[in-house]
């Protein structure tokens, strides 16, 4: 095996738990909606914005992978179906966002991101649309590939070719870590690197129709 120059890690559900996150932000742009343009949020709930979502990426499966573009189009339909500016589609977005990116990590994450960056670059991989920097953590990467730049989602062989790209070395000299059995460790073996299954808690099985993972590990303290 190539000796490690480059760890990426996927963010969410490895950083931090992402489910809390995005409906504590979807329920932020609700309540924002109701208070602030309430003809736009009457008749709607979180669920019927899912749905509108869902219906955006039907309507657009190219562009299935940008979060960012699925919401904000949503948004766009919902303003002009209450005879509102769709530009109040960008205020909203940013309202979303901004809770959104208000994450909290678990507790092995910075410990073990501090230690990681004294040896290796850190990269991130991500198909959601977090920002490390408002984040608090962008000082510690060296780079962040998002589903969005690479215009595709993992485990598209393009977003991690973006990744070797970026980081300017061999695939096989990139470790990824994640949460993810397809995405973070399937996807990231088709495309050459090396690759560990975050199992937090080792509660989860792994899927009978993939190939094991080299290794498994329960918290980043255990990568190295």
């Amino acid at each position: 095996m190539a000796a490690i120059r480059v760890i990426s890690l996927d963010l969410d559900d490895t950083l931090w738990p992402v489910g809390p996150v995005i409906a504590a932000a979807e329920h932020a742009l609700l309540d924002w909606l109701r208070s602030r343009h309430p003809a736009a949020a009457r008749g709607h709930d979180v669920s019927s914005m899912r749905a509108m979502r869902s219906r955006v990426a039907e309507e657009f499966p190219e562009r299935s992978h940008d979060m960012t573009f699925l919401r904000h189009r949503a948004l766009t339909a919902q303003f002009a179906a209450a005879g509102l500016p769709a530009g109040l589609s960008d205020e909203a977005l940013e309202v979303f966002l901004h809770a959104r990116n208000r994450v909290e990590f678990y507790d092995d994450v910075r410990p073990a991101l501090d230690r990681l960056r004294s040896r290796y670059r850190l990269f991130a991989l991500s198909n959601g649309n977090a920002d490390l920097h408002r984040c608090g953590i962008g000082d510690l990467f060296d780079g962040h590939v998002t589903a969005i730049a690479a215009g595709a989602a993992k485990p598209d062989a393009r977003i991690y070719a973006v990744l070797i790209r970026m980081a300017g070395v061999s695939a096989a000299e990139i470790l990824h870590v994640g949460d993810d059995p397809l995405a973070d460790v399937d996807g990231a073996r088709q495309a050459g690197m090396q690759t560990i299954w975050l199992n937090r808690g080792g509660e989860r099985e792994w899927p009978k129709e993939l190939a094991p993972p080299a290794r498994t590990i329960s918290t980043l303290a255990e990568i190295f």
